[in-house]
């Protein structure tokens, strides 16, 4: 079967072993993302994982309920149709998937909201190295600080476009990310994803200027109440050059 959509089908036998082995997955509850034709739900099967599989290509979807029937009957194996985006998820301990280019921002972000244990993930290489680009570097964006903010990621494995079918035209790395407390105390986290969305959209406007174009998310008052609260050291910097204790402060005065 092709690929459907920017889907590109693992199909390296020992990288989906690596993989589907990163984690402990014997009797737990395993989220698995685009599982596609199905190689690393198998490995994960084999292990002892409950397996959740979320995809949203039907033809699939008729497909991995055919090739994994029984798994199904007995209850290892609950697939679920749909844009893993905005379907309903159950309750799920771990995450173990290869994400979907296009969508793997969305389901980063959801799943932080949602909240798991541990996740072992594949990504664009560009889009895993955004998302590790420390605070203060040119490197950094939203995602980084996002993440950052709500968990640690480590790289654990980089595949070349061989590894696939089809092709990609971009190598993949493997990351592992556990969720953790934010290092700062943040007193509402809607408040700091505003705060860092408004200012990444005017990353190369300082702090100051960032916060003033964000009249579509904050009140003017709200605007001038905390642009006068923030020592100008801070509002006369870059989104970049922020720390993420800097973004904290900045939403906590929101």
């Amino acid at each position: 079967m092709s690929a459907p959509r920017d889907q590109h089908f693992l199909v390296d036998r020992r990288a989906i072993e690596k993989i589907a082995g990163f984690l402990d997955v014997s009797g737990r509850r395993v989220l698995e993302v685009g599982p596609g034709e199905g190689p690393l739900t198998r490995a994960l099967l084999d292990r002892g994982a409950e397996v959740i599989a979320v995809e949203l290509d039907r033809a699939l979807c008729e497909e991995l309920e055919y090739v994994f029937a029984d798994e199904i009957a007995e209850g290892r194996l609950h697939l679920i149709p749909g844009d893993a985006t905005r379907v309903d998820i159950p309750e799920f301990d771990l995450v173990v998937a290869n994400l979907p280019y296009s969508a793997s921002s969305k389901i980063t972000f959801r799943l932080l909201e949602r909240g798991f244990e541990v996740a072992v993930l594949m990504y664009q290489k560009e889009f895993a190295q955004r998302m590790i680009a420390r605070p203060g570097t040119p490197g950094v964006g939203r995602l980084s600080v996002m993440v950052q903010t709500y968990a640690t990621v480590k790289p654990l494995l980089e595949l070349s476009p061989n590894a696939f079918r089809p092709r990609p035209q971009v190598r993949s790395w493997v990351v592992k990310i556990t969720p953790q407390e934010p290092a700062y105390p943040i007193d509402d986290r809607k408040a700091y994803a505003d705060v860092v969305r408004v200012l990444f959209s005017h990353r190369r406007k300082t702090v100051r200027k960032g916060l003033k174009s964000g009249k579509d998310t904050f009140d003017a008052e709200t605007i001038e109440r905390v642009i006068a609260s923030l020592p100008e050291e801070i509002l006369h910097r870059r989104p970049e050059e922020l720390a993420l204790e800097d973004f904290a402060a900045i939403a906590n005065l929101v």
